[in-house]
């Protein structure tokens, strides 16, 4: 997913955080299989494979 992210960032310019949900309870407990997932603050933007579309919707919202 990761990989995958990267090919939007000639579009927009925005940071990621790689959280261990291991290390985590809450996260854990919230994502567990769910992982890979992609999430904007506590907004579930797409979990196992990248949605370019939705991504494109949540970081437009920035601008």
């Amino acid at each position: 997913m990761l990989a995958a992210l990267e090919t939007l960032r000639g579009e927009f310019d925005f940071a990621v955080e790689v959280v261990d949900i291991d290390a985590c309870p809450g996260k854990l407990e919230q994502y567990d299989q769910l992982v890979p997932v992609l999430a904007c603050a506590d907004r579930e933007i797409c979990h196992y494979f990248l949605d370019p579309a939705k991504v494109r919707e949540v970081l437009a919202g920035f601008r």
